[in-house]
């Protein structure tokens, strides 16, 4: 989604001495990097966190808590070097390249160490002072990727009886892995975030077997509408290792993305499990692994893998609301997810329910088939048009002027993550301002047909609403106009029955219909695990996705992280992985190495998993 390297207005911070003002960036975080090292070196957490401002915050993943965790405060930043530094053990912190600065801040890449691994940061000082510092861990010392001058040969070059080619040793995996041999983890979900997982797991040697009910790698893109494309540009959603060609569209076709991740899923050597559903799991607490049941192709086979990971996607089941008279409407009813575009919809009367991302594609589907449709807005929208987002929040990080500018994916990700959820409104809103300013006639004939709209409860816009509930906004790409021009009607209010020969409208207008489609979302990811394992489990687990924002669909108490997201939860060895293209991408990397590390028997003492909240 979106995000924007502008800082908010400064808050706070030390005073500046006068010879801290006279040294160049450079020297500004090199000295704070060797006081901030020499504090840790010695244990002093109170002095380590003195060298933040009273609110700086520091996010970290994986390094220092083998968690992902923001700490807020000088307060917080103490609690935790004071229960995590002495198996930590930092050292070797410096600057990794040239800082920068602007407006008062300094920034810059920086390199650590800790008795487990290496890692990567990003630092921002103010008035000497740390503002904010994100800290990940990139390589397990010992059990780094085989890549680069430490390739496998592939090949012994040695004439010998009985040598296996690699064919050959690939079917004797298939063979084996699941039967007479078990992997260590299991993927349920062969979507792009569990491909993409299970690609890193790959590379760090941890067996991983991936459960994907679809036929072929990608189906899940490839059985949608026909018209879809991916909404967020191809820099943004590139897959762990191997980017997009550089010749592909900015917004690929979703058949394209599908033979993409089929072909991925084939380059990578994954253990993919295709046309297998899961039937159920539980833990074997004496054996100490999962037991997990699933139908590959008609046969029944029980997986024992020491970890289990859910990634389903973003979602949980497609959300259906029960409206009365439903099962007696005379036409045709499909949820987005069913919908494909396919059949003669031509002079039909369609009503389409929801006005967010698939309800505004699924309206321009139907009316490029010749269908009359209504779309049907129940609560506000937040719209972005694709070409804003691209200009205004995405192109500082994700375009081809950002890769020309030295910004990597790799730091595009990094610097995506360096602002903590606390500071990032302040740093979203001003971008939804110029927006807003930059397509005023635009909102203006939006609102002149009718259509309710709104840039988040706090002006932060699309990615907050994203982080925050998971839905609320349309990217643009075409439908708004026929909003605007009324080839596709709009009507506002709440569904109060569904009636043999339309849609009644709050109880007092009826909307003739031949077809309904529910644009309506998807429940809670909780409910794969109530039916995939237990209710208790469920429970246990609690709410996931939100941080807490005490804003409509994210109940508090705050987080600041994604509730139970890419991080340990509160059922041991159960995970969960998903998010967008950009977050399955980056967030699989610090997944990947908790659970290689815990294979290894590294000690991985874990700071604070997050409390239960709002069980299913």
């Amino acid at each position: 989604m979106t995000q924007t390297t502008e800082a908010p207005a400064q808050t706070g911070g030390a005073d500046q001495s006068g010879a801290d003002r006279h040294r160049g960036p450079d020297q500004r975080v090199e000295s704070w990097l060797a006081e901030f090292g020499g504090a840790l070196a010695a244990g002093d957490a109170e002095r380590a966190a003195g060298m933040f401002e009273d609110e700086g915050c520091w996010r970290d993943f994986v390094s220092f808590t083998w968690n992902l965790r923001t700490l807020e405060g000088r307060g917080e930043i103490r609690d935790m070097l004071d229960a995590q530094l002495a198996a930590v053990a930092p050292s070797g912190w410096a600057l990794d390249e040239p800082a920068t600065e602007a407006d008062g801040v300094t920034e810059a890449w920086i390199v650590f160490e800790t008795a487990a691994g290496r890692g990567w940061g990003h630092l921002r000082l103010r008035d000497g002072r740390a503002w904010t510092l994100l800290t990940t861990m990139q390589e397990l010392k010992g059990h780094e990727e085989k890549k680069g001058r430490d390739r496998d040969k592939g090949v012994e070059h040695v004439i010998r009886r009985g040598r296996r080619t690699w064919l050959e040793q690939k079917h004797d995996r298939q063979e084996t892995l699941g039967y007479t041999e078990q992997p260590y983890a299991v993927i349920i979900g062969g979507g792009q975030g569990g491909i993409g997982l299970a690609a890193r797991l790959k590379r760090l040697g941890v067996p991983t077997i991936v459960i994907e009910k679809n036929e072929r790698a990608g189906d899940s893109w490839r059985k949608r509408y026909k018209s879809l494309h991916l909404h967020d540009p191809v820099w943004y959603d590139h897959l762990p290792y191997i980017p997009f060609p550089d010749d592909w569209p900015v917004f690929p076709a979703k058949d394209k993305v599908g033979d993409w991740l089929e072909h991925y899923t084939a380059i990578m050597d994954l253990d993919y499990w295709s046309g297998t559903q899961c039937l159920g799991a539980e833990f074997d607490e004496a054996a100490g692994t999962w037991r997990v049941r699933v139908d590959r192709r008609g046969e029944e086979v029980e997986l024992r893998p020491t970890q289990l990971i859910f990634a389903l996607g973003v979602s949980g089941y497609p959300n259906i609301p029960h409206f009365e008279g439903a099962e007696d409407f005379a036409g045709e009813q499909w949820h987005s997810s069913e919908f494909t575009g396919e059949g003669d919809v031509e002079g039909k009367r369609a009503i389409v329910i929801g006005s967010n991302n698939s309800a505004h594609d699924i309206c321009a589907a139907l009316w490029d088939h010749g269908a009359d449709v209504t779309m049907i807005q129940r609560s506000s929208t937040h719209i972005s048009r694709s070409e804003s987002l691209m200009s205004l929040a995405l192109g500082p990080l994700y375009s081809e002027e950002a890769l020309e500018a030295g910004v990597t994916t790799e730091k595009a990700d990094m610097l995506f993550a360096s602002w903590p959820y606390r500071l990032l409104p302040d740093a979203q809103i001003p971008v939804y301002e110029q927006m807003a300013e930059q397509d005023a006639t635009f909102y203006e004939e939006l609102r002149g047909v009718g259509f309710d709209l709104d840039f988040g409860e706090d002006g932060s816009g699309l990615f907050l609403k994203y982080l925050r509930r998971g839905s609320g906004y349309y990217i643009d790409v075409g439908a708004s106009q026929l909003l605007i021009d009324r080839e596709v009607a709009l009507e506002r209010g709440q569904v109060t029955r569904i009636l043999p020969e339309g849609v009644e409208i709050d109880g007092e207008r009826v909307l003739p219909a031949d077809l309904i489609v529910y644009a309506t979302g998807y429940g809670s990811m909780n409910q794969w695990l109530v039916d995939l394992v237990s209710q208790e489990v469920a429970d246990r687990v609690g709410k996931v996705w939100g941080y807490g924002s005490d804003t409509t669909r994210d109940p508090g108490p705050w987080e600041g992280e994604l509730r139970n997201m890419w991080k340990p939860t509160n059922v041991e060895q159960l995970w969960i992985h998903g998010g967008n293209l950009h977050q399955s991408r980056h967030y699989s990397k610090y997944l990947a190495l908790q659970l290689k590390a815990r294979m290894e028997g590294v000690p991985t003492p874990v700071y604070r998993v997050q409390e239960s909240h709002h069980p299913s």
